[in-house]
């Protein structure tokens, strides 16, 4: 009877262990599976305190709520800074893997403020956006809706890091291929023999490009279902949010340029073949793009022009991202970015920003050495476009030069 009853006592001795087993498993992890697939984390700054330090979630509020407590334990509003050292979830990691947590580089250390005519110069934009959005003589389509409102599909260019808090609207033709690279480094995306890649270019071209290698707004629906709209607000509260631009007239020669003037097999069968046959005189275009090419055929700066202002143009299908609108990719009047930068002032820009961020010892901003489109040829380039269309034409980009602040091209105007 004795051993009887000591199996017995054993026995609920071990449930009650086991069932305390997975209170504890799921208060640690459980919620974080749940709630967000990649785990906010501060990254490499922060140290792995001992288990019994973990801030504990609580299972009884609602699931919004819960989504809500969850985020506001990692970050202070808006500045994607944590306020508190929450370990990431490694549980299924190698330890190779561990590597990531350790500083890449000797930790800069910043005996000086950012320079007061940059903080001056953030300020700026930011407030300049606000004023535009505010101002009744500046209209375009859907600046009056509200985040909500905005289609699913119209949000495929907001990036998101969970790791460090940032979220970032790439706007083609604005060094947006290396500021890819830089979050596919910060949200280590990408791993190279199970160790997140670490140099922004050592990332191949067409992995920058991967809308795989990205979590963006519009991936939210099929993650998160009903409660993606909630969580796309919370973490636009909560994140660093920024921005790259350039002079509207700049990033459309600079678009026709890569996609025209090079061989584009793509580009050229699905646009260039539309423009020849509308506004090049040529009826029976050739095949392929290296035919074109072969007999010097490729659509002019000015069919280029016609094909944006034609009517015709957006009742087929909206505008290429390349050269679609800056307010119709990242909805400047519906959020509110933290940072503006400009192409014209990328480098001084991208290191204030790496700053702000405090990422500046994780990854550097690529220096490109590429030839850029500047913004003195414009003439040259608008020279063979009628100059009704050019006013048109800048009708039709307006709401970019305002929001931006890039002034009006008059010189243009007046030939």
């Amino acid at each position: 009877m004795g051993t009887s009853r000591m199996f017995r006592i054993f026995v609920v001795l071990g449930s009650a262990f086991m069932i305390l087993l997975i209170i504890i498993y799921w208060d640690d992890v459980g919620a974080s599976h749940l709630y967000l697939h990649t785990p906010v984390s501060p990254g490499p700054k922060i140290p792995h305190p001992p288990p019994h330090q973990r801030a504990q979630t609580s299972r009884t509020p609602s699931f919004l709520s819960d989504i809500d407590a969850f985020v506001n334990q990692f970050l202070e509003p808006g500045t994607g800074e944590p306020t508190d050292p929450v370990p990431a979830d490694t549980s299924n990691q190698s330890e190779k893997a561990e590597e990531r947590y350790i500083p890449r580089r000797e930790w800069k250390i910043h005996l000086t403020p950012v320079a007061a005519e940059l903080r001056e110069r953030q300020e700026q934009r930011r407030r300049l956006l606000q004023e535009m959005c505010a101002n009744d003589s500046v209209v375009f389509p859907g600046k009056n809706r509200s985040f909500d409102d905005i289609p699913n599909r119209e949000l495929d260019h907001l990036i998101v890091d969970d790791r460090h808090g940032i979220i970032y609207c790439y706007v083609p033709k604005v060094a947006c291929s290396n500021w890819k690279r830089i979050m596919i480094v910060l949200s280590e995306s990408l791993l190279r023999d199970g160790v997140p890649q670490r140099d922004p270019l050592a990332i191949p071209r067409d992995l920058v490009h991967n809308s795989s290698m990205h979590f963006t707004f519009n991936k939210f629906w099929k993650r998160y279902g009903k409660f993606a709209k909630h969580l796309m607000k919370v973490k636009l509260k909560k994140y660093t949010k920024f921005i790259f631009v350039r002079d509207p007239f700049v990033r459309l020669i600079s678009a026709y340029r890569n996609k025209f003037e090079l061989r584009n097999e793509d580009f050229y069968r699905r646009f260039a073949q539309v423009m020849l046959r509308r506004y090049g005189n040529q009826p029976t275009p050739p095949a392929s793009v290296d035919e074109a090419f072969g007999v010097g055929i490729h659509p002019s700066f000015s069919n280029f022009i016609q094909y944006l202002l034609d009517p015709q143009t957006e009742k087929e299908m909206p505008f290429n991202e390349h050269w679609r609108q800056v307010y119709r990719l990242c909805h400047p009047c519906q959020i509110q970015y933290d940072f503006v930068g400009h192409l014209e002032t990328a480098e001084e820009d991208a290191e204030h920003l790496l700053r702000q961020l405090r990422v500046d010892n994780v990854v550097e901003f690529p220096t490109s050495h590429r030839n850029l489109t500047a913004s003195s040829w414009e003439s040259d380039w608008f020279s063979t476009v009628p100059v009704e269309a050019r006013r048109e034409l800048y009708k039709l980009y307006e709401p970019d030069f305002r929001l931006f602040g890039y002034d009006r091209p008059d010189s243009i105007f007046n030939e």
